[in-house]
């Protein structure tokens, strides 16, 4: 890829790829410290995760909660105040180990930079179905912490087996009368600890070899139709919501065979740093994080992502 440069190219300082929490926070932080970065937002997924949610009631600072794209609009903006280069486009090719990182964009632009930070989180897995695409947001989610308080004394759903599923399950009745926890096996691959916290719960009911095959409502979620995985019956049943919890996708597809990821491709970061194995390459938000994915350690870990570059710049 470098071969189409010139060699009166400019080399930037800092590229951030990704923005949500992490991305804007990195890019905020790094403007403040005069970087000049550019911070590519993806361009679909510009603002990440929270774009897809509605209101963020935990996120410090916001006594009355604030919506998700707003909360994203105003990082972005508060990252533009400071001189970052917003650019609503992807970057399609990435060539980081040599000292010079070489990035293209998907309109074939070829930038160059000295450090890059790399914010370009996880996606929820899906179960696949085109009306779950459909009512996300209305009564689909993929996180309990983030939308279950809409969901007080109704029943829901949440599918999954593994401890994702149980903890979403066993948060949830904190607000749902009933939660029905469906799993298309016959035993959980969840921890010990977690599928005997579930089953004594009496607010959460197993549908044991059962998989969701249609989301059903028109403008927002009524009823599942499930499938029976052993007979392969068919039924119907009503809820109110759907919460999927079949896990997580690192966005990491860019950088295999470059950084170090671990076995679900999710990056390594040194100690508590946000250093990846590749000199000038740093790495912050979900696509380091296993256990927490939120907003605020999303934040968090932006800012240190960009103390780490800013640090490496300056020597």
């Amino acid at each position: 890829m470098s071969d189409v440069m010139s060699s009166n190219e400019k080399v930037h300082n800092l590229v951030i790829v990704g923005s949500g929490p992490a991305g804007y926070t990195a890019a905020i932080y790094a403007a403040r410290a005069q970087l000049e970065p550019i911070i590519y937002e993806g361009s679909v997924t510009a603002g990440g995760a929270l774009m897809n949610t509605t209101e963020v009631e935990n996120f410090p600072g916001f006594t009355d909660g604030v919506m998700g794209p707003d909360l994203m609009d105003s990082m972005r903006k508060q990252a533009a105040r400071f001189g970052a280069q917003l650019i609503t486009d992807d970057i399609v090719e990435m060539d980081l180990k040599s000292p010079i990182k070489v990035l293209k964009d998907g309109s074939d632009n070829v930038i160059r930079a000295k450090a890059v930070i790399l914010a370009t989180g996880s996606a929820y897995k899906e179960i696949g179905l085109e009306n779950e695409k459909r009512l996300s947001g209305r009564g689909v989610s993929w996180c309990a912490t983030c939308d279950g308080f809409f969901f007080r004394d109704q029943t829901i759903a949440v599918v999954g087996g593994g401890d994702s599923a149980m903890e979403e399950a066993s948060f949830l009745t904190k607000f749902a009368s009933k939660v029905v926890l469906i799993h298309r096996r016959s035993e959980f691959r969840a921890s010990k600890i977690m599928v005997e916290r579930v089953l004594a719960n009496p607010k959460i009911e197993v549908l044991w070899n059962t998989e969701v095959t249609d989301v059903l409502g028109e403008a927002k979620v009524e009823a599942l139709q499930l499938r029976d995985t052993v007979t392969g019956s068919e039924s119907k049943r009503d809820f109110t919501g759907l919460f999927v919890a079949i896990g997580h996708i690192p966005r990491s597809e860019l950088i295999v065979g470059q950084i170090d990821l671990d076995n679900e491709g999710y990056v390594k970061a040194e100690g508590r740093s946000t250093r990846t194995n590749l000199s000038g390459v740093f790495a912050c938000g979900d696509l380091v994080d296993h256990t927490y994915r939120q907003a605020i350690t999303a934040a968090g870990s932006g800012c240190q992502a960009a103390l780490d570059a800013e640090k490496f710049l300056s020597h």
